[in-house]
């Protein structure tokens, strides 16, 4: 390796090191649900995202109930985008582009759901630009969120050992998206 290459490490190693206190503080005020600098701009956001899903932040889950709300949000994330990349040519794209083929469809929908995010298709050739914004996208964001809040509830479940619950996913789920993109 050259010595540009092992600069290039120290230096990354560098900016992890001072990072991690900052960004590891915020993102733990963020999921305990405290005040961060954000608050004022996403607050509201997240008071109306709980009231429109029913959800009751205060409520803890357990931790069956957690990963049954994680199963479900991940269930109708693959048939959502599943149906997003097959119906891509009825829903008023101007590209002419076909639907995306079953199997294909399979594959990328629980791809990028699970966030592996493998592609095995043309980007611009296969998918919409709106079905890349919002299929896509969409589940680029929510994938990594809903990893954040597993890790999270497993720090929490390591913490609360005594304790019957981990949090509420779709707490942190929202808190995630919301605080953290």
């Amino acid at each position: 390796m050259t010595l540009a290459g092992w600069g290039e490490i120290i230096v990354f190693i560098a900016i992890i090191g001072l990072l991690t206190r900052p960004v590891g503080g915020y993102l733990a005020r963020v999921y305990a649900g405290e005040r961060t600098f954000l608050q004022p701009l996403i607050g509201s956001i997240e008071r109306a995202l709980y009231g429109l899903a029913g959800v009751k932040p205060e409520a803890e889950q357990s931790w069956y109930q957690y990963a049954i709300s994680f199963l479900i949000f991940h269930a109708v994330g693959v048939i959502t985008l599943y149906a997003l990349l097959r119906l891509q040519t009825t829903w008023g794209s101007s590209q002419d582009m076909p639907p995306v083929p079953p199997d294909l469809a399979v594959d990328t929908a629980v791809s990028f759901v699970t966030n592996t995010s493998w592609q095995s298709y043309g980007g611009e050739t296969t998918l919409t630009y709106a079905s890349q914004m919002l299929g896509i996208t969409v589940q680029s964001f929510l994938s990594a969120a809903s990893g954040m809040a597993i890790a999270v509830a497993l720090i929490r479940g390591f913490a609360r050992r005594r304790s019957s619950t981990v949090g509420n996913f779709w707490v942190d789920l929202t808190r995630g998206t919301l605080s953290s993109s």
